[in-house]
């Protein structure tokens, strides 16, 4: 059996690419599988939402395999790869005439798409649900989005992988800490990975001036590049001129990991969401840090003692930052947190068994057993 892997690759700077380079040394093991092959007896296709899949996901129409969904909803793919008319078809094919109104109008205000929930409430996801002989995603709120477009569809959940990266070793992390003015105790939160409105930024500032005027030992961490312009111009003077928060761009790897090592906890809201799994959580979780995670089915698999959750709702910035003053007056709970976390990603997402899980379904159709 030959398989055909089709994904964005490094150096593309996307999650997706680290996630597939990893996840294709991996599959190797097993038997032949080539990149962008046309000869292929199953075709893996990675699927994002952004236009370097573009290519891959025309391909994954016109000669279906398996999709792996790395998003479950495809909306801002569409709004960033098709015409006016041609993303008024492809919504109304994915909901009835009825829906060509809300097209038009979901069209007209585009540029608001990044955070209008609204967008977020329609994945588009129909067609490649019909096309693909199966579909693979990470969580169970990705799986529902996929059977609520094409109830036949046969989706498998395959979890997010970890790999275990080298670390810093102890005195490294404290030098690193003590240059960027944090004390052995205070509690460094971070947020990372590229910034988009659905992180949740804005509500995360609030909750730390709560943090802040109730006199705790806590400081913020932001990493990551900004998504959107709009968002850079609104946060960027405030992000960078207040010393309790350390700013830090863009990061290759290397650079990624000493960063990770030397915060306390990351902070992981989205909203809205995209269904998506977060690899940056899922590191985390894996180097033994505690996660606060907005809730919902994109965590259902998380067991109550390996992370922290916020509803949605009126209560999220006052709950984010009672959990704050609670880590940083208890780290011995942040340290048990954290060690359940690993324990978890140990146990479901090491890269042998999400590779063996692949190939088992790679297996099934390449050899016809589907």
């Amino acid at each position: 059996m030959k398989v055909g892997f089709f994904s964005p690759l490094p150096p593309a700077r996307t999650g997706v690419a680290d996630y597939a380079a990893a996840l294709l040394t991996a599959l190797r093991r097993y038997g032949n599988v080539a990149v962008n092959a046309e000869d292929a007896d199953i075709a893996l296709y990675h699927l994002g939402n952004n236009h370097l899949h573009r290519e891959i996901y025309a391909r994954a129409i016109r000669r279906p395999g398996i999709a792996v969904l790395h998003d479950a909803v495809l909306q801002h793919f569409f709004l960033g790869t098709l015409s006016e008319a041609q993303y008024i078809g492809e919504f109304v094919y994915n909901y009835g005439e009825w829906g060509r109104g809300m097209a038009q109008d979901l069209w007209k205000n585009r540029a608001r798409s990044a955070a209008d929930p609204r967008y977020f409430e329609y994945p588009m996801l129909k067609r490649v649900a019909c096309a693909s002989r199966a579909i693979i995603v990470h969580n169970p709120a990705a799986a529902g989005a996929v059977v609520a477009h094409h109830r036949q569809a046969q989706v498998s959940e395959i979890p997010h992988f970890f790999v275990a990266p080298p670390l810093p070793d102890a005195a490294d992390t404290l030098r690193l800490r003590a240059d960027l003015g944090i004390a052995p105790r205070t509690l460094l939160a971070g947020v990372f990975g590229h910034l988009r409105e659905s992180k949740r930024l804005t509500v995360i500032l609030r909750a730390m001036e709560r943090v802040w005027r109730a006199g705790a030992d806590v400081k913020l961490l932001v990493q990551g590049a900004f998504a959107s312009s709009d968002l850079e111009r609104s946060l960027g003077p405030r992000l960078a001129g207040d010393p309790r928060i350390v700013r830090i761009g863009y990061l290759e790897t290397a650079g990624f990991w000493k960063y990770a090592a030397a915060s306390d906890v990351c902070l992981n809201l989205r909203f809205p969401t995209a269904g998506e799994t977060s690899g940056i959580a899922i590191a985390m979780m894996g180097i033994g840090k505690p996660v606060i995670f907005t809730a919902g089915d994109e965590i259902a698999r998380i067991p109550e003692n390996a992370c922290l959750r916020i509803e949605r709702g009126p209560a999220e910035e006052e709950t984010l930052a009672d959990y704050m003053l609670w880590l940083a007056a208890n780290p011995e709970a942040a340290a048990a947190i954290g060690r359940n976390a690993a324990a978890h990603i140990v146990e479901k997402h090491a890269l042998e068994s999400v590779a063996a899980q692949y190939w088992q379904a790679l297996s099934d159709l390449g050899r016809g057993s589907v």
